[in-house]
């Protein structure tokens, strides 16, 4: 086990001739290859720098680079225009879609009681280790997985083995993996390198991928700069990332605010499944009967999957222990745990309130599943994103905390932080 490349400081500054560079020295450690596969992320982490990583790989290895497969765990195919604005140099042709309902493997699960431990008794079953089988039949002599650190409502800091086993991951796992997290406890999992899920994947991933050539390519990245960059085939290699990550995406406020306003990008937030980031990200830090104001302009849907959809239209984003009580009644909601783990990471757990306002969700819609409903022509007038700048805004009963983009980090009061 390696780490290839290690550079990144909270100032640093990672240009993309460093960055091929490191590429360009990593690949010829690991000598000659003939069928590469890249797993990058979708579009949704389009910040990630893995788009132009991804086209370095390409203009490196060339015609050995013969599958490229987006890491899209459920989310929706990436369409034509966001292949052309994430990896514009990369021919169409090698793109593989991954479909998380039929295109997996189980490469073995990780025992009951290993599960049972680590998740302090929240989950007690068997955890399938699953990912696209062209990870396993299609034949590659290196696996390039590449992705950001970033504080991460599931897995506490996403990326690294996230990206095998859930991002090309099928629905056992993806949905096992997201409810016992949930489970377990949102605010115990937030920006913490070692946590349950993390320490499940790690022990899959030494049990079960011994034979698959892996390499892991990370970024850590703040201000539309990438600050670190971590190459590697080891878990020191993402703990590095993990930690630099903490130090420039982690917002720790001095005071707990009773207004904040976040701002979904409409070509990247066209659901709540994505754009609840906005409530992930910022619980630990709003106020007790403090307001949420979700700027939303693309927000269409709530689920990026029909029957996700379906089952988030049908329960609401109730408190947890009504999810869970949903969870034991409704065997559709059982059948799909991250749907409901998707329940309760979008709950305000009735302790503030959220006001969505969306581009093309009706009144009924937005209220339907337990948030407020705001007009989203009158909120742009009262909160324009062209006008705020990060962090605080207005003054006195006005005063209010901006985010420009909730997937960007994490923020936290230090009152709500886990002992």
């Amino acid at each position: 086990m390696t780490t290839h490349y290690a550079h990144g400081a909270a100032d640093a500054v990672i240009t993309d001739d460093q960055i091929r560079a490191a590429l360009e020295e990593t690949l010829a450690k690991l000598g000659p290859r003939e069928r590469v596969l890249a797993v990058p992320p979708d579009y949704t982490r389009s910040h990630s720098y893995a788009g132009p990583i991804t086209c370095m790989l390409h203009d490196l290895l060339g015609e050995k680079l013969v599958d490229v497969l987006p890491a899209l765990g459920t989310h929706f195919a990436m369409t034509d225009a966001e292949l052309d604005a994430m990896f514009p140099s990369l021919p169409r042709d090698l793109i593989r879609v991954h479909r998380w309902r039929d295109d997996v493997v189980t490469l073995g699960e990780v025992p009951a009681d290993f599960v049972s431990e680590v998740t302090e008794g929240n989950w007690t079953e068997a955890w399938p280790a699953q990912t696209n089988r062209l990870l396993v039949e299609g034949g590659h002599d290196l696996i390039v997985s590449v992705g950001q650190v970033v504080p991460h409502e599931v897995i506490g800091m996403a990326n690294y083995n996230k990206n095998i086993f859930v991002g090309a991951g099928g629905v056992r796992g993806i949905n096992e993996s997201h409810f016992l997290s949930a489970a377990y406890g949102m605010e115990r999992v937030m920006g913490r390198a070692d946590n349950p899920l993390r320490q499940i994947l790690n022990h899959a991933q030494d049990k079960f991928c011994q034979e698959m050539p892996l390499l892991y390519v990370l970024t850590v990245v703040s201000d539309g700069q990438v600050r670190g960059l971590y190459i590697g085939d080891d878990v020191d290699c993402f703990e590095q990332a993990a930690a630099l990550s903490l130090e420039v995406n982690f917002d720790l406020l001095p005071e707990q605010p009773k207004k904040m306003v976040v701002y979904l990008d409409p070509e990247e937030f066209k659901s709540t499944w994505l754009g609840n980031k906005a409530i992930y990200r910022t619980r630990m830090a709003i106020a007790d009967d403090g307001e949420l104001i979700i700027l939303a302009p693309g927000v269409r849907e709530f689920g990026e999957d029909p029957e996700i959809d379906r089952l988030i239209r049908k329960h609401g984003y109730r408190t947890t222990p009504e999810v869970l009580k949903k969870v034991e009644d409704d065997p559709e909601l059982r059948a799909n745990l991250s749907a409901a783990a998707h329940l309760i990471h979008g709950s305000p757990e009735g302790r503030f309130s959220v006001t969505y306002c969306p581009g093309k969700l009706s009144r009924e819609e937005i209220e339907g599943v337990g948030y407020q409903y705001g007009d989203l022509i009158k909120s742009l007038g009262k909160y324009d994103p062209k006008q705020m700048r990060p962090g605080w805004n207005g003054e006195g009963d006005d005063r209010f905390y901006y985010i420009a983009n909730p997937a960007l980090g994490l923020w936290a009061h230090r009152s709500r932080l886990p002992e």
